[in-house]
């Protein structure tokens, strides 16, 4: 597995190995042992989510605060997606910055998404099968969300000729100044 550092620190993008021939592919999608190696840390997921959406769908910027802020391994397995992590952390050098990194099948790339951050994908395909393990469970009352185009943060989404398609509470979420920085777990 290929460990590709991003601008903000904790995340990263991991490129594992793709054994292909005209039959198809091969990659092991998930080792412990190596991506405790890769993150510098033992991580422990407790829960595995999957979601479809179609075209032009946004869902996010989404994160839980402590106690049960959420680490997030995240894939996409069919189609494509423009995934952003925004740094929210508190006391970070990098609050408020975002990165961002196209994840499709054809690519088989990994975001690790630390607690701290918020996360986010714009669907770029027909469909996509998003794929997701988390380091804590959904927790409702802990859940928030941060606005997808807050010019406070300035994230450059991929034009797809209309505007997203939101969910209500994605469409309602806060602006970055009105949310108040994540705390450690």
């Amino acid at each position: 597995m290929k460990v590709v550092p991003t601008a903000l620190d904790g995340l990263l993008i991991l490129e594992p190995q793709v054994f292909g021939d005209a039959r198809g592919f091969f990659t092991e999608s998930w080792n412990a042992e190596r991506f405790n190696e890769a993150v510098g840390r033992e991580v422990r997921f407790v829960q595995d989510n999957h979601s479809r959406s179609r075209r032009g769908v946004l869902r996010g910027l989404h994160f839980q605060r402590a106690p049960h802020a959420q680490g997030k391994l995240v894939r996409c397995v069919s189609g494509a997606v423009f995934d952003v992590a925004v740094d929210l952390r508190a006391g970070s050098p990098t609050y408020g910055r975002w990165d961002g990194v196209e994840l499709s099948a054809d690519n088989h790339r990994q975001l690790w998404v630390p607690p701290g951050f918020a996360h986010g994908f714009l669907v770029l395909s027909e469909s996509a099968d998003f794929l997701y393990k988390t380091t804590d469970y959904y927790a409702p009352q802990a859940e928030g969300a941060v606005r997808w185009d807050d010019p406070d943060i300035g994230i450059v989404w991929p034009d797809l000729g209309s505007p997203p398609q939101l969910a209500a509470k994605d469409a309602a979420a806060a602006a970055l100044k009105d949310t108040a920085p994540l705390q450690p777990a």
